[in-house]
């Protein structure tokens, strides 16, 4: 599932699960979110990388990070934070939490009812 998120931490969307280990890049083009967010700063950890996002630098192989390299990527992990927040209280659910163990088929329809209860709860 793909989460998006205000900077204060507040849930904006949900996407569909994808079946599978599948890795964030995989799960973000299938989900509706390129065309949803397009023309936005979006901001994405580094399984995002090439995206288009803005993401933290890695290190470079074999060498010390470069100092401006330290303070942007403490930048973009301070608005991320919200981001995590908002994953956070997803989590608060034991469902979203830990392994699901139900029939497959019916993980998406749970997967959206927790999802949903921010939003309601929002008056969203």
């Amino acid at each position: 599932m793909q989460i998006a998120a205000t900077l204060s931490g507040d849930l904006l969307a949900v996407s569909a699960p994808v079946p599978g280990p599948r890795h964030d890049m995989h799960a973000w083009r299938r989900s509706h979110f390129p065309e949803a967010f397009a023309g936005r700063e979006d901001i994405g950890d580094l399984g995002y990388v090439g995206s288009g996002m803005l993401t933290a630098r890695r290190k470079p192989p074999g060498q010390e990070r470069p100092a401006g390299d330290q303070v942007y990527n403490q930048s973009i992990g301070r608005l991320r934070a919200a981001v995590e927040r908002a994953i956070t209280h997803l989590k608060y659910w034991k469902i979203l939490a830990t392994r699901y163990r139900g029939p497959l088929t019916r993980f998406p329809l749970a997967a959206k009812t927790v999802t949903a209860l921010p939003f309601y709860k929002k008056g969203w």
